[in-house]
């Protein structure tokens, strides 16, 4: 079982993350009534402004998360088939069989074998294993650019399938939930990013979240310093960004306290209903971004230490900035962290991500806000 809250062990670990390269780091952890809030580190490199706790922070992929329990209250209300095709809601969006052969669930475990579209919207970046041909240039040249979903749909769902439909390991791509974000628009009448701030935001409570119709952060916020593996020396501010590359996929702006306050309802059974839970939990091997297999459920995925509780949550990075939202799965530790950096890691001769010491330092601050 986890220990008591150590403040002082907590504030050491925080700041071990800012001494070993990251500009800012904040987060909240909780253990049932006790809470904890940290920060370590600037918000601004230049001015040397300190980063808050309750910061505004672009949080990446936990949108996914909101997504999916924004999907998940409509199967609750008989709206959305889990097993249902997705063609049948969007017809010929995913062209040919596959669109007869990919169904909801497939789209929110990433089991639907639909390629990755990032590749084909921003031309100089590269994935693994190719990251040593690859250039930063594409962030500069879209940092204003408006995508539609439709278009950044088309480029992955027209690409070579990385995987046969609800095949595992399944292959984890943002195609997935732009075509989600689509089926929420199609069933409700109304913008996905609409949806999911009624029933998911404005039910939880969340009064500093929000999906973003401009590249601006309100409120109080840092700036966010993309390094792309050493190639953007020193690092620069993405904080400006438009960020419909990715819309209900990864564009969500939340504090630490909003994220612990989301998955500590949902984990409640408050935010979808507990069957829907139970399906939110059942997991998958999924091969990630950075290509580790993990267990990935519907818009979540566990955590496991030997010995402990199960935690459930999810992770996220835009250019620049990173978090993690972990719950334990009875609800009573909850930990939120953001970082205001991203890809720190130097590329070896094979185009791999060589360690780094921010890596051992976050994993570090993970091991003592979940297990103490």
């Amino acid at each position: 079982m986890t220990n008591p809250l150590d403040c002082a062990e907590l504030n050491a670990a925080l700041e071990n993350v800012h001494r070993a390269g990251v500009p800012g780091v904040f987060a909240e952890v909780r253990d049932g009534d006790q809470v904890w809030r940290g920060a370590a580190g600037v918000a601004d490199v230049d001015t040397g402004r300190p980063v808050t706790a309750d910061m505004r922070h672009r949080v990446g992929s936990i949108t996914k998360t909101f997504t999916a329990a924004a999907v998940l209250q409509q199967v609750d209300s008989g709206q959305i088939g889990l097993d249902t095709p997705i063609s049948r809601y969007l017809p010929g969006l995913v062209p040919g069989e596959r669109g007869d052969a990919i169904t909801v669930r497939m789209l929110i475990n990433h089991t639907s074998g639909l390629a990755e579209y990032l590749p084909f919207a921003y031309p100089s970046l590269k994935a693994l294993p190719d990251l040593a041909e690859t250039s930063p240039q594409s962030l500069d040249d879209h940092r204003f650019t408006r995508f539609h979903a439709t278009e950044l749909i088309e480029m992955g769902a027209t690409a070579p399938p990385v995987a046969a439909p609800g095949g595992t390991p399944g292959v984890y791509s943002n195609t997935n939930y732009l075509l989600l974000g689509e089926l929420l628009a199609q069933v409700t009448g109304t913008k996905a990013e609409d949806c999911i701030t009624r029933n998911v935001i404005e039910r939880a409570g969340l009064r500093e979240t929000e999906l973003p119709t401009g590249p601006h952060i309100h409120g109080p916020h840092s700036r966010i310093y993309e390094a792309w593996f050493g190639m953007i020396d020193p690092p620069r501010d993405y904080s400006v960004y438009d960020m419909s590359w990715v819309g209900p996929a990864a564009a969500l702006i939340s504090t630490v306290a909003d994220l612990n306050r989301f998955f500590g309802l949902l984990l409640a059974g408050e935010i979808v209903s507990p069957s829907s839970l139970a399906q939110m939990q059942r997991t998958v091997p999924v091969v990630s971004q950075e290509g580790k297999t993990i267990d990935y459920g519907l818009g979540m995925h566990p955590t496991d230490a030997p010995g402990q509780r199960t935690f459930w949550g999810h992770g996220g990075t835009v250019w620049g900035g990173g978090a993690l939202a972990m719950t334990r799965d009875d609800g009573k530790r909850q930990l939120a962290v953001a970082v205001n950096s991203q890809r720190w890691n130097r590329l070896d001769s094979s185009g791999r991500p060589q360690p780094h010491p921010i890596d051992e330092a976050l994993a570090a601050l993970h091991r003592v806000a979940m297990y103490g």
